[in-house]
């Protein structure tokens, strides 16, 4: 499954002008748990994704929220000619599709 079909919440938003946060959030702690044990989602995850290092993704995993989160350099900075989103809101497309094999 993907995760735009798993998760209640998906988005993304400034953390700064030259950071970005992406919010993963769940509301079914089992499912939450099962998506966690997979080991799918992740700091390499969302370095790949972006394009950029993995050790400047600072990613965790939030147990009592059931929630994960990313928070990532902007390869543009907010505002920046050539940014094509400046609040940042539309950076977590690249999440939706990620396939999960939780069977």
């Amino acid at each position: 499954m993907r995760l735009k079909d798993l998760a209640r919440i998906c988005r993304s938003k400034n953390a700064g002008p030259f950071l970005v946060t992406l919010d993963v959030v769940f509301d079914d702690p089992a499912l939450y748990e099962r998506v966690n044990r997979s080991g799918v989602l992740g700091a390499a995850l969302v370095a790949r994704l972006y394009g950029v290092d993995e050790s400047s993704v600072l990613f965790t995993a939030y147990d009592a929220g059931l929630a994960f989160k990313a928070t990532l350099p902007r390869l543009v900075g907010s505002g920046d000619l050539g940014d094509t989103d400046v609040y940042g809101c539309q950076q977590h497309a690249p999440l939706l599709d990620v396939e999960f094999d939780l069977a």
